[in-house]
């Protein structure tokens, strides 16, 4: 018997007009509210979405003019959510490190998710969302949960497919402060190793170093030397999930704090990974945006 709160949605062409750039994953989560992740997905390796008739991968970016078969689905009424606490949203615009009509760099802290979902009730876009709901926010690019630094949110969809093909073009330069277990090689100054996704027995996503993953690259150069811990900087030229920590890592140094690519738990209060540095163009004009060392790095540095 059916779920009262589902319905069963019938198959749909949906013409692409203004979702030029976009993932075709992205795409279908955001249209396909209520219906788990986990069977979106089922449905891009099944081959029952179609693009134009064919098949495509998640990663396949949107043209304009597509035409996207959805397949029938059950798709359910989502259940409320608490909301997110006014405070959040002051403390997000308030330390912002620039803002204008089209697009809002905010310096993220660490915990906060960027978008809810997988048992996150509301991440920053909920939030911005919920307390400024006449402007259309909408993530730039993503940061890991426990990651803190710069996040770029356009606020207008034309910001949106800029700052997308920026990203895509590789004119985005982005710059990372950690701090990563032991003395790091005077020689290592770059981890070139194809990244590979994966999923733990628990449903918990995860990323390896695969010889048949991804192409991934991080440039590294050492800012300090510490006892017990090398200060970094990172340059990712690539940008793949969890990147730098599972190159910090497999390159036998994780970073402080990380639980989930380290042996063992390392001594940190937080997951020691800043995003200090976003160069972008903005209004045809290039920027350099950057967010303050978290206080947490300045601590552990006088520990030492």
């Amino acid at each position: 018997m059916d779920h009262p709160q589902s319905k069963s949605v019938a198959p749909e062409v949906v013409a692409v007009v203004e979702d030029e750039g976009q993932r075709l994953d992205n795409f279908l989560l955001a249209r396909l509210k209520g219906v788990p992740r986990s069977r979106v997905y089922r449905m891009l390796r099944r081959g029952e979405v179609r693009v134009d008739g064919a098949r495509k991968q998640p990663h396949y970016r949107l043209q304009r003019g597509d035409q996207v078969r959805i397949p029938p689905h059950r798709q359910t009424a989502p259940t409320a959510r608490p909301p997110a606490p006014r405070q959040m949203f002051d403390s997000l615009i308030s330390g912002a490190v620039y803002e204008d009509e089209s697009l809002v760099v905010l310096n993220k802290p660490n915990g906060l998710a960027v978008h809810g979902g997988s048992g996150v009730s509301f991440g920053v876009v909920e939030t911005l969302r919920a307390f400024d709901p006449n402007t259309r926010y909408e993530l730039a690019h993503r940061l890991d949960r426990d990651t803190s630094g710069c996040l770029a949110v356009a606020k207008n969809r034309p910001m949106l497919v800029e700052l997308h093909a920026q990203f895509r073009g590789g004119r985005v330069r982005k710059r990372y402060d950690l701090l990563v277990t032991g003395h790091w090689p005077d020689g290592l100054r770059s981890v070139n190793q194809p990244l590979k996704r994966y999923t733990l027995a628990n449903g918990e996503r995860r990323v390896r170093a695969q010889a048949d993953g991804e192409a991934a690259q991080t440039d590294f150069a050492v800012v300090e030397r510490l006892p017990e811990a090398t200060w970094l900087a990172a340059y990712p030229k690539s940008g793949r999930t969890h990147q730098i920590r599972v190159h910090a890592a497999a390159s036998g140094h994780p970073i402080l704090g990380d639980s989930k690519y380290a042996d063992r738990s390392q001594p940190a209060s937080r997951l020691m990974l800043h995003a200090s540095v976003l160069t972008l163009t903005v209004h045809g004009r290039r920027q350099r945006f950057e967010a303050p060392l978290p206080a947490e790095f300045e601590a552990l540095r006088r520990a030492d």
